[in-house]
């Protein structure tokens, strides 16, 4: 609740309703023209005259909505927040029984909103405006915890990705090549599913992947140079597949398109057993740290 003298601006972007993600009730609207309309209406209710301004950004979600003014005296300020708590609790009904019932809104008269908000109040609700709006409401941390695999430990990930990539590479028996041989005879190993490969993490270990968002799934798509996760396996991933347009490139911008890269080791090189797939000079990664740029 914000003093009588408070103003905003709001610049609507994710599609969110109080009690989540925002459910389309219009198809005769685009999304985002539907989204608007709706911060709008909650500015109206809330008894503000909402104005709407684009800025002048590069972005496609411009728009945004400012209330300077109210549309009520002092005096009333219990009435309206009797009517905002109304709301409020009508759109957790909808959203619950997934209804379509909402409040009339227009976009150029927006009076309706408010006389259907009081229409709605409850008779016994005499004390409402002393309550909370939203019991049980948890904002969120002002810092907010990274959990996408991203903050772990170096060695952590380095451990499990060597680990799951011995596992697929032991799966399928071993073809080591010579130099000068068939790279066809390169070892991709076998394709596991996250299951499998979940089986063979010691606890300790999954119990820390748990912790974070999407858990090996996500660590192991995170280490794209290595892995490729398609539909719910694991495959060691084979670079000569990835790079079929560079053929089409004269041999010179294909060595300075490999040097640009070359800010990392590559995996292969250090750790598989046949090396990686891949020349030196089509290589995205380096081939030992001479290589680094």
């Amino acid at each position: 609740r914000s003093s009588y003298s408070c103003c905003y601006f709001v610049l609507p972007c994710c599609f969110f309703d109080f009690h989540g993600k925002y459910s389309r009730r219009q198809s005769k609207k685009t999304q985002y023209r539907e989204y608007l309309d709706f911060v709008a209406q909650v500015g109206y209710v809330c008894g503000f005259q909402v104005e709407e301004d684009c800025l002048r950004i590069p972005s496609t979600k411009r728009v945004s909505l400012i209330g300077k003014n109210r549309t009520y005296p002092p005096t009333e300020r219990a009435l309206i927040d009797k009517q905002i708590t109304q709301y409020i609790n009508n759109r957790q009904i909808c959203a619950v029984v997934t209804c379509n019932r909402r409040v009339g809104f227009k976009h150029k008269d927006h009076s309706d909103v408010c006389e259907k908000a009081n229409s709605e109040l409850p008779e016994n609700e005499t004390e409402i405006a002393d309550t909370i709006w939203m019991p049980g409401f948890q904002p969120r941390e002002k810092v907010e915890q990274i959990r996408n695999c991203a903050s772990l430990p170096r060695d952590f990930v380095d451990d499990v990705v060597l680990s799951v990539a011995n596992l697929l590479l032991n799966a399928s028996p071993q073809k080591s090549c010579s130099p000068g041989e068939n790279m066809n005879t390169w070892n991709q190993g076998e394709s596991l599913s996250l299951k499998e490969v979940a089986e063979h993490l010691n606890k300790e270990t999954l119990k820390r992947l748990k912790s974070e968002y999407g858990g090996l799934q996500t660590l192991l798509k995170n280490n794209h140079q290595v892995f490729e996760v398609l539909n719910g396996r694991v495959h060691i991933r084979d670079w000569r597949k990835e790079m079929p347009s560079r053929k089409a490139k004269p041999e010179v911008k294909r060595r300075l398109s490999a040097e640009a890269f070359k800010t990392r080791l590559c995996w292969f090189f250090i750790h598989h057993p046949d090396g990686c797939s891949l020349p030196s000079e089509s290589c995205p990664y380096a081939h030992g740290t001479e290589e680094l740029r």
